[in-house]
């Protein structure tokens, strides 16, 4: 396998995941800033544009962070990440997709509509005037996800998984790009602290 890899928060998930499951994929690392990835030969890996994506040792490509991490789970099931039951993938599942679509798409749209409005108007459609509000929505869920997991380890519960992953990649990049974790979650505070200690965050950063 080899994993096409850029800046920025999705292909951290992937690259913390890889950590977390102790693998060595090798790497090719591709300009996301100066549009190497909206070119060929690199929109045959990926027809729309995007990083990371993962290239089997047959040639086919896997794009999209959350399958790329469930095909790795598949073929590499020590430690689990995802479950090792229907219920426990389930649960995992449920979670990953809420923090994607509450908190992740929005922090990052509230990126590419402001701050990154000089590097993404030409890529993708931008709705600068959405902006603020788009913000504001990844800030709302994320007190309101700090209350449903008050006292928990994880996000699931006492296990790591695919969901802590996602949310780190994505709190680690909101804090670079004036998205920062409000200090009145404070459950997702501690638990932030408790991600950026494993060793998989700084093989990831």
């Amino acid at each position: 396998m080899k994993l096409y890899n850029s800046i920025g928060p999705n292909p951290r998930v992937v690259k913390m995941f890889i950590a977390e499951k102790g693998l060595d994929i090798p790497r090719v690392d591709v300009d996301l800033m100066a549009g190497e990835n909206r070119k060929e030969p690199y929109l045959r890996k990926n027809p729309a544009g995007q990083l990371p994506v993962l290239e089997l040792d047959d040639g086919q490509t896997i794009s999209e962070i959350l399958p790329i991490c469930e095909y790795i789970e598949e073929v590499h099931p020590t430690p689990p990440l995802i479950g090792t039951t229907p219920k426990e993938r389930a649960e995992t599942r449920m979670w990953t997709r809420r923090i994607d679509l509450n908190i992740c798409e929005p922090m990052a749209n509230g990126f590419r509509f402001s701050n990154g409005l000089p590097l993404f108007q030409s890529r993708v459609h931008c709705i600068p005037q959405a902006a603020d509000d788009l913000k504001a929505i990844a800030a709302e869920k994320l007190v309101w996800l700090d209350g449903l997991v008050a006292g928990r380890d994880f996000i699931v519960g006492d296990r790591i998984t695919l969901a802590d992953i996602l949310l780190f990649g994505f709190i680690e990049f909101g804090a670079q790009v004036g998205q920062p974790l409000a200090p009145a979650n404070k459950t997702l505070t501690a638990w932030r602290e408790r991600m950026a200690a494993r060793p998989s965050a700084a093989a990831s950063a």
